[in-house]
């Protein structure tokens, strides 16, 4: 018996255990040929009790890991540009990084981020960029709705992502879309909940999901929104108490002096913004650069990544992280922020300047972090309900991808306190 054990071991142990090659270095600038995956490999090695160095603004945010052979057919599996260095070149790497006049820094990843999605049962996996993606990175992750959400369950995870959701209460404003089935599944999941809670309509019911949500952050969570998720949980934390929805969607009418009754002092990122109650507008509020206010199109619609110093400023260092800093704009039902209505504290991350608008932004609220990118999905310029969903294979590259995936990643980072 004891024979049979050794005679395993040989033949296991090999696989696993780091060789004298002794680093894998994943290089993350234009000589990555899948941006993407790598992301991917990263979580899997964490997931494998194994450290990562997330090398910052080194060759476009680089990862880092003891080699080992299973590691390495993994790696060569997924198509992943890597190389394999000796100690003594992975250390002169570290020490050209840990140059104080070099803006760089080594950020320890310890261990894999349990990541929750909230999402409607109706809504399918390619209809989010966040799923989309993490599907497409081999991340895995868990579904989470109104129900786990009241009854905190949140608690069992590190990391939330909001589906492109309406915290308002108005589904969508969906009172000029065409998919009427869709839009009453959505209605029945949300009536169902809100009775079985005992929530007098849904616009209370999505209140309390909020409220949820904020004390998650609040107690050390880190939380990403893209599109109308973004405005309007700011929307409902501001509404608090404030019937801002017309009769069209629960019975009765959204009281005329909502306006005057908001409070800016709850939301996350945005002050000072107008709530429109009209059910056939498709805007929920004037936070968002609407298209006529624009004056960029396909081809000249790009927003600039900020340049953070790594070693002052780890958190939005970490979220830029990217192999270019000039990122093509993409559209959605919330598409980029007014820089007039967000709160002077939340650290912006990437704007267009020509047009004033914030895209990209990070704060914190109490012991954790959001992060709000608008727009709908980064390589569909403007999304419509008919077409194919996006095929990341032919996107590999993506760097406007590359930013959720950043975001996914900062939770397995060791603390670092800012030095800012």
């Amino acid at each position: 018996m004891i024979k049979r054990i050794t005679f395993f071991l040989a033949l296991f142990l090999p696989l696993v255990l780091p060789t004298k090659a002794s680093q894998i270095l994943i290089p993350m600038d234009e000589t990555q040929k899948n941006h993407l995956k790598s992301y991917g490999i990263a979580y899997w090695v964490l997931q494998h009790q194994q450290e990562v160095d997330w090398l910052l603004n080194y060759k476009g945010g680089s990862f880092a890991f003891k080699h080992a052979p299973l590691i390495e057919n993994e790696i060569v599996a997924r198509g992943i540009t890597y190389s394999v260095l000796s100690d003594a070149q992975y250390q002169a790497i570290v020490t050209q990084i840990s140059n104080p006049e070099v803006n760089m820094d080594v950020m320890k990843l310890e261990k894999e981020p349990k990541i929750a999605v909230y999402s409607p049962k109706t809504a399918l996996a390619f209809e989010d960029a966040v799923t989309l993606v993490m599907t497409y990175a081999e991340i895995p992750y868990d579904l989470v709705f109104d129900e786990e959400v009241l009854d905190k369950k949140l608690l069992k995870y590190d990391w939330l992502h909001l589906h492109h959701e309406d915290f308002t209460g108005q589904f969508g404003k969906t009172m000029g879309r065409r998919n009427f089935a869709r839009q009453q599944a959505e209605r029945e999941e949300a009536e169902s909940i809100t009775k079985k809670y005992a929530f007098s309509k849904v616009s209370q019911m999505k209140l309390g999901v909020v409220k949820k949500i904020k004390e998650f952050v609040a107690g050390g969570g880190f939380m990403f929104a893209m599109c109308s998720a973004t405005d309007t949980y700011d929307i409902a934390l501001s509404a608090e108490g404030v019937d801002i929805v017309s009769s069209r969607y629960d019975g009765d009418d959204a009281d005329p002096q909502a306006q005057k009754k908001l409070d800016y002092s709850k939301t996350f990122a945005f002050k000072d913004f107008v709530v429109f109650t009209d059910p056939y507008e498709g805007e929920f509020s004037s936070i968002d650069k609407q298209r006529h206010e624009r004056s960029v199109y396909r081809d000249n619609d790009f927003f600039q990544l900020f340049t953070f110093s790594a070693k002052w400023d780890p958190i939005p260092t970490m979220l830029t992280q990217n192999h270019e800093k000039t990122i093509k704009g993409f559209m959605g039902q919330t598409t980029a922020f007014k820089r007039n209505q967000i709160k002077s504290e939340v650290n912006i991350m990437g704007e267009t300047k020509s047009e004033n608008e914030v895209k990209y932004m990070n704060g914190t609220v109490g012991k954790g972090t959001f992060t709000f990118y608008g727009g709908h999905d980064p390589e569909a310029y403007q999304p419509r309900g008919d077409q194919n969903p996006t095929d990341l294979s032919f996107h590999p590259n993506s760097p406007g991808y590359r930013l959720i995936l950043n975001n996914i990643l900062f939770p397995a980072a060791k603390k670092k306190k800012p030095k800012t």
